[in-house]
Parts: structure tokens; C-alpha cells; sequence
């Protein structure tokens, strides 16, 4: 599927190696980006700076997440009107002008099948229909054969109220997906077939503001799955 009314994004040649994970391919990003996310929590300054810290691990049922998005500030300055899915972090931002971002917290691919990259929207769905991939029933056949005829849209799809499609050139359409759920207990968890799942709430909020064709930056995991507060 080819990319239409594409806008100008920067070129992005270099790839630090401590970036690379095993296995995984490694995005392409800049030390502009690596800066970002370097020192200083990631180079996100929270509005609270207690906030700009990973907090104490606990297990999801006793801790509970600020879920609501919220305006932060950032250290480095990013080009407005892009996605950057931080995974350890269970965070979402979506770039402003003026280096701010909307935050929102979020659940991630569990171990294995996340995959980090460069991507963008090369669609977008309101209740989106679904269908479980071949890989998907292969791994739990009890869990999604039974869909593999696929699923209408609705509060009971996987999907959930909206759906943001990745795309990558030169592959099309990635079959991953940032998306909404009716589980906001899986939020911050690292649960998914690998697509970034907000709350049906939170997702409605996203899209409404992500137009076509936005550049999405998926950053690769540094650490074991966790559950953190922010």
C-alpha cells in the first residue's frame, strides 16, 4: 500500500549500538532522540518533578496508576505532531509545539512480541472490526480460533473503540496497532500480541488529535517486563 500526502519528516541515519536489542530490529533514530530519552527520566520533565522517576515496583492489583492524560513539558525540544511509545515506562507521547507532549499511560507487548521501530498511520478506525493473525492462533488456538473469521466491532472487540494502524514503508501494513481496550487493569502491564492499548477513554482522546501519515517512534525495551507508576 503506498504512503499519500506524506509531510516532510527528518532523515534519521544514525542508530546508537547500545540501542540495538537482540533479536529485535532496531529503530531508526537520531541522537536527537537518544538524548530524549537519556538522562533525567528518559529527558521527559514532568510537571512534577517526583514524577520524572521510575517508582517501586508493585504488582498491578495494589498499585494504582495517575491514568488520566495529562500536558508535561519536555527537556528537548521534538518535532510537533509525533508518537514516541516508550515501553519500560508504559507511556504514550504525543508531541506539541512549544515542547510539550500529552502523556498517557498505556499496556505493551509482552516479552517476544513487541517490536520497536519507525512507523506511521496508514489508517484509522473507529470500532474496528478484528481478526486474530495466523501467528495469534497459532500460539493459543484455545483463546483464538474461534475468531478466525474475525470479530464485528463493539465493547467486547480487542480493539476497542478506536484503532491506530502502523504502517512502514516499503512493508505496508505492520499489523500492529495502538488501540483501545475495556481492560484498564492491563494498563502499565506488558500483556499484549504487541500493540499499545490505552483505555477506550484515553484512545478517543488520542485520536481525535493524530491525523494520517503521523510518524510513530515504538523505542525498543531496556528491561525486563515491569509494572511502573509514573
Amino acid at each position: 500500500m503506498s504512503r499519500t500526502n506524506t509531510r516532510p519528516i527528518s532523515n534519521m541515519p544514525t542508530v546508537l549500538p547500545s540501542w540495538r536489542v537482540p533479536g529485535a530490529a532496531a529503530p531508526m533514530l537520531t541522537r536527537r532522540h537518544a538524548l530524549i530519552l537519556g538522562a533525567s527520566a528518559l529527558g521527559l520533565g514532568m510537571a512534577d518533578a517526583g514524577a520524572a522517576h521510575e517508582r517501586d515496583v508493585a504488582p498491578p492489583e495494589t498499585l494504582p496508576l495517575p491514568m488520566e492524560p495529562r500536558l508535561v513539558p519536555m527537556d528537548v525540544e521534538v518535532p510537533p505532531g509525533e508518537i514516541h511509545v516508550v515501553p519500560d515506562r508504559f507511556e504514550l507521547y504525543w508531541t506539541l509545539p512549544g515542547a510539550q507532549a500529552w502523556l498517557y499511560k498505556i499496556r505493551v507487548g509482552r516479552e517476544g512480541l513487541y517490536e520497536s521501530g519507525r512507523f506511521y498511520i496508514g489508517a484509522k478506525k473507529e470500532w474496528p472490526s478484528w481478526t486474530p493473525t495466523p501467528d495469534m492462533i497459532a500460539r493459543e488456538p484455545e483463546k483464538y480460533e474461534q475468531h478466525k473469521d474475525g470479530m464485528e466491532g463493539g465493547l467486547n472487540n480487542p480493539l476497542g473503540a478506536r484503532a491506530l494502524y502502523l504502517f512502514q514503508e516499503g512493508r505496508g501494513d505492520t499489523f500492529l496497532r495502538i488501540h483501545g481496550t475495556n481492560d484498564p487493569a492491563t494498563i502499565g502491564r506488558a500483556v499484549s500480541n504487541g500493540c499499545a492499548g490505552l483505555t477506550n477513554d484515553h484512545i478517543r482522546h488520542l485520536y481525535d488529535r493524530v491525523p494520517m501519515d503521523s510518524t510513530v517512534f515504538l523505542y525498543p525495551k531496556t528491561a525486563a517486563d515491569t509494572y511502573t507508576q509514573g
